[in-house]
């Protein structure tokens, strides 16, 4: 039997209607997925950087997996189209605050000590990109298309940004102080809002992907062999001052946006 519902032709025909409750019930499902194999390693969110083992067990393997699970889901409801990729784009101008932080990470590797590398520790730092694929496709991708089936543009990206944010706080239960956690969730809001700026403008979440992926990457780096200085500093001040502009931008790329998930159903 076939269930149809308006749609437009960009959606063409998707597996399963987008809903909030999906959305969300794959949010949750990816936090506690990655959550659980971090803990199952053994190793503190703050040793991470300790050594290419702690960081490939302690991160990237649940990184992997996740991966896996989001593509094989993403995959099962058909929302491939919808969760990469936008009907419009806005304005243009406001990815500005993206380039900030293109500029900042590039200024964060010239401020890493990379002889205090090992093959192994780059490695695993290498499969640290793969965050770029998992929490965007989790957040700006598919719980994003979920909102959009009811939810107004401006409620997409507060409620999905948000999200993203939230999803950290689970490194207080990981070892990370409290004080430090909220500070990183913060942080993390802002640059979720430049995130979902750059798919905006871009009309593609993977570029976004890829900024989010090569930028925890820079962190990561600079943690380990970075020298404390006036260029890392401009690094860190670079991301508050694109999470500055992006609170400014982000009204215009959402005013007049036309997203809403309008899906063609095929139901066996």
């Amino acid at each position: 039997m076939t269930s149809r519902t308006p749609a437009s032709a960009d959606d063409g025909a998707l597996k399963v209607r987008p809903r909030v409750w999906i959305g969300f019930a794959i949010y949750i499902g990816y936090v506690i997925v990655v959550f659980t194999v971090q803990r199952l390693s053994g190793v503190p969110y703050t040793d991470l950087n300790e050594s290419g083992s702690n960081l490939f067990f302690g991160a990237g393997l649940s990184l992997i997996i996740s991966a896996i699970l989001l593509a094989i889901t993403t995959s099962l409801l058909g929302w491939w189209r919808p969760a990469l990729f936008d009907r419009h784009r806005n304005v243009r101008w406001p990815i500005i605050a993206p380039i900030i932080v293109a500029v900042a990470l590039v200024i964060n590797l010239l401020a890493t000590n990379w002889s205090a590398f090992d093959g192994a520790f780059f490695a695993a730092s290498i499969v640290l990109i793969l965050v770029g694929f998992t929490e965007e496709i989790a957040t700006r991708g598919l719980l994003l298309t979920a909102l959009r089936s009811r939810l107004h543009e401006g409620w997409v990206w507060f409620i999905s940004t948000s999200a993203f944010a939230a999803m950290h706080l689970v490194n207080a239960l990981s070892g990370q102080s409290l004080p430090a956690t909220l500070q990183q969730v913060g942080l993390t809001f802002m640059m979720g809002t430049v995130l979902f700026i750059l798919r905006r403008t871009t009309g593609t979440l993977i570029w976004s992907m890829v900024l989010h992926g090569l930028w925890d990457f820079s962190v990561f780096a600079l943690q380990h062999g970075g020298s404390p200085g006036a260029l890392a500093a401009l690094g860190a001040g670079g991301e508050i001052l694109a999470g500055i502009f992006a609170f400014i931008a982000v009204a215009f790329v959402i005013r007049g946006a036309r997203e809403g998930t309008r899906t063609t159903v095929e139901l066996a």
